[in-house]
Formats: C-alpha cells, structure tokens, sequence
C-alpha cells in the first residue's frame, strides 16, 4: 500500500504559511507525502498541481476570511477537469456558521482553529482507507446526569409533574452515589445523589449546588476512542473504561475536552435497552 500524498495549499491573497507548513510536517510524520504549493495560489493552480501530482487528498488553508468564495472555486475547478474524485477538507480562521454552506459546496470536512493536527490525519487515512476499521458518532444520549442532595425530594418534579417513569434506583458503592434512572424517549435522565461525604458528586454540589452535572453519549468500541482521543492530545479523566451502571462500560472525557462541560462515553452489551 502506497503512501497517501496530500497537497497543501493556500488558495487567494492571505500571506500567512506557518499553521500550514506546521500541518504539513505532522502529516509527514504520519507516514504521508506532502506537497505544498505555497502562497497566494489561485484555485485553477492548486488543482492543476493536484492533478500533475496524483494526490489523494487536497488540504485548504484559509486565514483571510475568503473561504466562501475561494473554497467552491477550488471545487468547480475540480469538476470542470474530471477530478472531482479528489477529497477536499479545510480548516484555518472558519467561523462555524460557514462550515455549512462549504460542506454543500462539496468539502468534505473543515476543521476549526480549535481541532488538533493529529484529528486531522486521522481523518484524512480514514479517508482514503475506509476499510481499516472506522469509529462512528456517538449513537444518542445515554443520559442526562443531574447532581441532587437528596432523591427523594426531587422525585416528584420528575415522576408527577413531569410524568416520567422511573426505571430504578441503584447504589453504586465505588462511585460513592446513589442513581434513579428515569425514561424519556430513546434517552434517560439520571439523578445522582452522594452517599459519602467525599463523593464526587458531593464535591459538586459543594462547589456548583444541584444542577446538570454530565451528559452520557451512548458510543462502542469504547478502547479504540479512547486510545484515539488520547493520541489526539484529548484531556481524559479515564485512559481505560470501567464498570458502570448495568453492565455498561464507561469513560468520562475531562471538562477541559469540552470548554467546561463533562461528558461520559457509554457503551452498554447489545441487546441492551439502554
């Protein structure tokens, strides 16, 4: 198997090259040949060298706002020359409400200021090597943790006037909690009480009072994630997965991952309900 060859380019007027020269070298260090065209290409350039060099992926970096217009002139070029086989993704200074409008243009993926290198080129191998093994979305919430002091004086908001049906109530001694698990829809919401007074959910309470305490995405090959988000610089709290409530697997991410908000990765045996 061939290594994959990928064209940087900078398409328009923006003379910055140090994010792209950066990109360039971490894609090398993943096994890649990288060809890099330089500034100010125009779209019509950056295609013929694609087509010249037999590349399998063309890479867009854009930091002068220009992307809207310079992007889909790349991909009409593509067209207009039978190669609109080759993937384009971007990234650079996008403001999210764009990413929309360019994936309907035809880019395949943008990656913002705030995605790490190392996402980058693993979307770019399984891009091209969609046989190896590939990691979907997560499949739905799992559930809504809500940190509570006590159960018992929550429960009615939930089950009387909410309507919701409780499932159950389990202690889980390691964790130092106490859960009840209510249904709503394909999803639950789970409220966690402490049953220690150095549980972290009293931790949380201490310092934040009752309120939204995680959100649970329902997920499979929980190693492979894992292992792949901690190569890509993700911060983690758990590296492997433990036991959770009914037989699940779980992992929490660290809130850092997430600008604040603490997520858990689920995965619970087939067949499951959950």
């Amino acid at each position: 198997m061939g290594k994959i060859r990928v064209l940087i380019a900078k398409p328009g007027l923006d003379g910055h090259d140090r994010g792209a020269l950066v990109i360039a070298q971490v894609l090398r260090d993943h096994g890649m040949e990288v060809i890099y065209t330089g500034l100010r290409q125009s779209p019509v350039q950056i295609v013929q060298a694609a087509i010249q060099e037999d590349v399998d992926v063309i890479g867009l970096s854009s930091l002068s706002g220009a992307h809207k217009t310079l992007f889909p002139k790349v991909m009409e070029a593509l067209r207009e020359r039978n190669a609109a086989d080759i993937p384009v993704v971007g990234g650079g200074v996008i403001p999210a409400e764009d990413i929309p409008y360019l994936l309907e243009q035809g880019v395949q993926k943008i990656f913002t200021s705030g995605s790490s290198t190392e996402a980058l080129a693993a979307y770019i191998n399984q891009l091209i090597h969609p046989e190896e093994e590939k990691l979907e979305p997560p499949e739905k919430i799992a559930h809504i943790g809500i940190a509570v002091r006590q159960i018992d004086h929550v429960l009615s908001f939930y089950t009387d006037t909410l309507g919701l049906e409780l499932e159950g109530v389990e202690e889980v001694e390691a964790e130092g909690v106490k859960t009840a698990f209510l249904k709503i829809g394909e999803t639950r919401i789970e409220l966690l009480e402490p049953l220690t007074h150095d549980s972290p959910i009293q931790r949380f309470l201490d310092k934040k009072g009752e309120g939204i305490h995680h959100i649970a995405l329902e997920a499979d090959q929980l190693d492979q994630r894992l292992h792949r988000m901690k190569s890509e610089g993700i911060p983690l709290i758990n590296e492997k997965p433990k036991q959770g409530a009914h037989d699940s697997q779980v992992a929490f991410l660290h809130p850092k991952a997430a600008n604040g908000v603490l997520f858990e990765l689920c995965q619970h045996p087939k067949g499951s309900e959950q």
